[in-house]
């Protein structure tokens, strides 16, 4: 379980020392506790390691607006910084699907459910998530199902 990974991650980032690592670790766990708690009054509670990548994912995308807004200001020393919680981040996300990999799965779904314009995207992106939404990033696939239902 990727939560374990974490965890475990956390120790070895103690024992070595590593703040920096410790500190992107530590966060993680921090927003994962978020989660649980949010998720005590849900009726219904997915599989763990569906909430960690979720949340982990959340994470990449923050980070990546950030860095991009920091280069844009001319702050480069708090953009490395970014990174360096991006790389760790990024570290315990499952292997994401190539574009290719990406592409495919849009094409098998919109020959399953009969997708044939741009209409139909929310369609075609629900079952993407549903079977895919833990090794894709969702934004980059909106943009792959859009060009293939035009």
């Amino acid at each position: 379980m990727i939560r374990d990974a974490i965890k475990s991650a956390q120790i070895d980032a103690m024992k070595a020392g590593d703040k920096e690592r410790l500190a992107a670790v530590r966060l993680i766990l921090a927003k994962l506790k978020d989660r649980d708690i949010e998720l005590r009054t849900a009726t219904q509670t997915p599989d763990d390691d569906a909430i960690v990548v979720d949340v982990l994912q959340k994470m990449v995308k923050q980070r990546r607006e950030s860095i991009a807004m920091f280069e844009q200001g001319g702050r480069a020393e708090l953009a490395a910084k970014e990174q360096a919680e991006l790389d760790v981040i990024e570290a315990f996300l499952p292997r994401q699907l190539s574009e290719e990999e990406t592409t495919a799965a849009i094409l098998a779904i919109k020959e399953e459910i009969g997708a044939s314009s741009v209409k139909d995207m929310g369609k075609v992106m629900a079952v993407l998530k549903e079977r895919h939404g833990t090794v894709l990033d969702m934004s980059k696939a909106s943009g792959l199902v859009k060009a293939a239902l035009s």
